[in-house]
């Protein structure tokens, strides 16, 4: 079983920054991919970024050239970065690992419980 922790949300102005954790038990190493994803009010869950094959970083369009996903491996944790915050960025930002299932070609996720941002002035 994954269980995954994230913390460092909060509320943060326009412009501001915050550094999102993802705390992983076990070693991430293992699993298939590894992303954040958030969820605004109204909203769908959307993809922010994720870590996927041989290392390779993607970003949405929405956030890109502002956010900075990272691995610590000394820590086991997922880091996000987050710079020129605005209030469209308000949502409920959850860590993300994909693990091979049971069956060949399954695949299973596993959550963290979300962390909130809120960027308001």
């Amino acid at each position: 079983q994954v269980q995954l922790v994230e913390s460092g949300g909060g509320l943060v102005q326009p412009g501001g920054s915050l550094r999102l954790s993802c705390a992983a038990s076990g070693s991430i190493a293992s699993n298939l991919a590894l992303g954040w994803y958030r969820q605004a009010p109204g909203k769908e869950r959307e993809l922010v970024a994720a870590i996927i094959g041989g290392g390779n970083t993607i970003y949405a369009d929405s956030v890109k050239g502002r956010v900075t996903m990272s691995i610590e491996d000394a820590k086991n944790t997922v880091s996000l970065q987050m710079n020129s915050l605005n209030t469209e960025d308000t949502a409920v930002y959850y860590c993300n690992a994909k693990a091979s299932g049971l069956r060949a070609g399954s695949v299973i996720d596993y959550w963290g419980q979300g962390t909130q941002v809120t960027v308001s002035s």
